[in-house]
């Protein structure tokens, strides 16, 4: 194979490697596992295509990401006419321990803060499911959700006994 022949060959193949990658960034996910912070809590095994036919728009979790434009007045400001991006999955913006060492510090270093006040990534699920749960009637508490792991349980002590209030009530002659 002469040089021309194989720089013609790899030009087509990056390019089908590119077309493919795009299109299945455009596919969506039936199903979607949020199992990053899995420590304390079993990971959610999110049902996305039902959650698409409830929502109004791609963007009302996606923000700006997925192409569809956004309705957040906090991003239309400056992501109008943005295009979609590859990556829409929360993670990709969204950290786990935004209070971490690692993170403040690699946050202090940034000199255009554009998104400072972004919040991490288990606000964000509890703010966009638990939201729109408790405006849609859905299921709402915790373990209903995910289940405790073990390290869950003791941090919770979920093995304690109710605590007895009832001498409080003696000692003040409260009924």
């Amino acid at each position: 194979m002469n040089a021309k022949l194989f720089g013609v060959t790899l030009i087509m193949a990056v390019s089908i490697l590119a077309t493919g990658s795009l299109s299945l960034a455009g596919d969506m996910p039936e199903q979607v596992s949020l199992d990053t912070m899995v420590k304390y809590f079993s990971g959610v095994k999110f049902d996305h295509a039902m959650h698409t036919e409830l929502g109004e728009d791609c963007s009302h979790c996606h923000h700006h990401t997925t192409g569809t434009g956004t309705t957040d007045s906090r991003c239309v400001s400056c992501h109008t006419d943005s295009d979609g991006v590859a990556n829409v999955a929360c993670r990709d913006c969204h950290v786990v321990d935004p209070f971490s060492a690692e993170h403040l510090n690699q946050k202090a270093l940034s000199r255009y803060q554009f998104h400072i006040d972004k919040p991490g990534l288990k606000a964000v699920y509890h703010w966009n499911c638990v939201g729109c749960h408790e405006t849609m009637n859905g299921p709402t508490g915790c373990q209903t959700c995910h289940t405790r792991t073990p390290d869950g349980d003791a941090l919770f002590h979920a093995d304690a006994s109710p605590v007895d209030t009832n001498w409080v009530k003696q000692l003040f002659d409260l009924k």
